[in-house]
């Protein structure tokens, strides 16, 4: 006898499990791809002469 829910041989779920951990690891791959290349873009930008912009704070506060 078997308990609720469940079906005799249980190669079903397993097999729709293993679809699914296969779909998953396919679409986290393409993301990691689609990051890296994101990264790589955003690296060629910039300022033009390598370095990072710096910000200037006035040294009173009350100038302007």
């Amino acid at each position: 006898m078997t308990p609720p829910g469940k079906r005799a041989g249980g190669g079903s779920r397993d097999e729709r499990l293993e679809a699914a951990l296969r779909e998953n690891l396919k679409r986290r791959k393409a993301q990691a791809r689609r990051r890296s290349d994101d990264s790589e873009d955003a690296a060629g930008e910039g300022t033009g002469s390598g370095e990072t912009p710096s910000c200037e704070m006035p040294t009173d506060p009350g100038e302007s």
